[in-house]
């Protein structure tokens, strides 16, 4: 990216989807009016776009959040040769391959991530241990805990987009790696799906009831 604060307010919209200028100026630091230059320039580059939406009897506000090409700038690492590689393993040995090669991947991540958590117990930080390890990852994960008690865990970029639109399996195998590592004492259901339109991955985490001791 071409700088600094290009790059923060590029990160801000990723991070937080359509925001206004007065929010924007807001989470940058800078005033509205310079949140607000910043955004008309990028628009001009094709980076970001304005939408204006009626909120009650006021004025339309105007929302911004990024273009295809504004999500472009956060690669999609390795998307040309894991298509490529994907492609040839079901070409090769077919359905039941692919498969194969999936559950393989699956068993690596979740020995891998078992093993970082080692020791944890509490849910809670299991889940900001997870939010952790999947942002050194690349996928810009946050956490934070619900009115109701549960847990959000949301991604907001996916770094094998491309790769996961070509082999779905992929976003089946990682949630089932989210229940395995987040243990029995969660529940963990996918609310938000990249893939099915949103604009993110998010995952609620429900605490399992605990069990009654028999007398």
């Amino acid at each position: 990216m071409a700088g600094s604060s290009e790059e923060r307010l590029l990160y801000v919209l990723k991070s937080r989807g359509p925001v206004t200028a007065r929010d924007l100026g807001t989470a940058l630091e800078i005033t509205t009016a310079g949140a607000q230059q910043q955004l008309v320039r990028l628009a001009g580059l094709g980076l970001v776009s304005g939408e204006e939406r009626r909120e009650g009897r006021g004025r339309p506000r105007k929302y911004w959040q990024l273009t295809d090409r504004g999500h472009a700038r956060f690669p999609d690492r390795h998307s040309d040769l894991t298509l490529d590689m994907l492609r040839a393993t079901e070409a090769l040995f077919g359905a039941e391959g692919l498969d194969k090669l999936i559950r393989h991947r699956e068993a690596e991540m979740l020995a891998a991530y078992r093993a970082e958590m080692a020791g944890v117990k509490d849910l809670e930080a299991r889940v900001a241990a997870l939010a952790r390890i999947r942002t050194r990852e690349g996928y810009m994960a946050d956490w934070r805990r619900t009115d109701d008690g549960a847990y959000l865990l949301v991604e907001n970029h996916c770094p094998i987009c491309a790769a996961a639109t070509v082999c779905q399996g992929l976003c089946r195998s990682e949630l089932e790696i989210f229940r395995a590592v987040l243990g029995p004492d969660g529940r963990v259901e996918r609310t938000e799906h990249l893939l099915a339109g949103a604009r993110r991955c998010a995952y609620r985490v429900s605490p399992a009831p605990r069990r009654a001791i028999s007398s």
